[in-house]
C-alpha cells in the first residue's frame, strides 16, 4: 500500500496554523462549557444528573441533549476532559469537513441508543464524544493512506486504547453501553466519510512525465 505524503505546502502554510488554533480553541471552549455547567450544578446543589438519559422513560428523553454535558463528580469530568480536548482538536483539525457530520451523530446516536437499549439507570458524561471520536480517528487511520491520518491513529492508539475495555460490562457505574453505540458509531462514520478531508499529497516530477511509448515490440 502506498502511503501519500501530505503537500507541505498545505500543511505547513499559515491556514493550516490557523485551523489548528481554531480547533483548539472551539474543543477548549466545549470542554471549559463542562465545567462552568458541573461547577453551576455542584455549587448550587441544582441535581443536573436527573436530566441524564433514562432508557425508556419519557422524562430520560431529554437525556439525549443534556447527558454529554452533565458529570457525575470532579473525578469524572477531569477524566473526560483532556481526552475531549485532545480528540476534540485533531478531530476539527484534521476532518474538519466530516466533524460536521461526525460530532452531532455521536452526540445524538449514542443517547439514542442507550435510551432505547440501555440497562435502567440514569447515563451521563462527554465519554460517548471520547469514545466516539477515538474510534473514528483510529479506523480513519487504517482505512486512509496519508500519513497524517495514520500517525493520528497510532498516536490515539497510544494513548487511549486502554479505553476498549470501556465497552465491556466490566465495572460497575460505568455506562458501558454509551461507550459501546459512541464507538460502533465512529466506525460506520470513518467508513461512510471516508472520502472526506483527503489532504493534497506531495507530487514528484517523475508523476508527471508522460510515459515514452516506442511503439509495438516486433514479433
Amino acid at each position: 500500500m502506498q502511503i501519500h505524503m501530505p503537500d507541505p505546502a498545505e500543511t505547513g502554510s499559515e491556514q493550516a496554523r490557523a485551523n489548528f488554533r481554531l480547533a483548539l480553541k472551539i474543543a477548549l471552549g466545549f470542554v471549559t462549557l463542562l465545567w462552568l455547567i458541573h461547577l453551576v450544578n455542584w455549587g448550587l446543589d441544582l441535581e443536573l444528573e436527573q436530566f441524564g438519559v433514562n432508557p425508556r422513560q419519557l422524562r430520560g428523553l431529554s437525556g439525549i441533549f443534556f447527558a454529554p454535558l452533565l458529570h457525575a463528580s470532579f473525578a469524572h469530568l477531569i477524566a473526560n476532559s483532556l481526552p475531549m480536548a485532545v480528540l476534540g482538536t485533531g478531530m476539527l483539525y484534521l476532518y474538519p469537513k466530516s466533524a460536521v457530520s461526525v460530532v452531532p451523530v455521536v452526540y445524538l446516536g449514542s443517547g439514542i441508543a442507550v435510551w432505547l437499549f440501555g440497562r435502567a439507570s440514569i447515563h451521563i458524561g462527554a465519554s460517548g464524544l471520547v469514545y466516539g471520536l477515538v474510534s473514528y480517528i483510529f479506523v480513519a487511520g487504517l482505512i486512509r493512506r496519508d500519513r497524517r491520518a495514520i500517525a493520528a491513529a497510532l498516536l490515539v492508539s497510544f494513548m487511549y486504547g486502554a479505553l476498549v475495555w470501556g465497552v465491556l460490562p466490566i465495572e460497575s457505574g460505568v455506562s458501558w453501553e454509551t461507550h459501546l453505540a459512541a464507538a460502533l458509531i465512529g466506525v460506520v462514520m470513518a467508513l461512510v466519510l471516508r472520502r472526506l478531508d483527503i489532504p493534497a499529497r506531495t507530487r514528484y516530477s517523475w508523476e508527471d512525465e508522460p510515459e515514452e511509448f516506442d511503439g509495438p515490440d516486433p514479433e
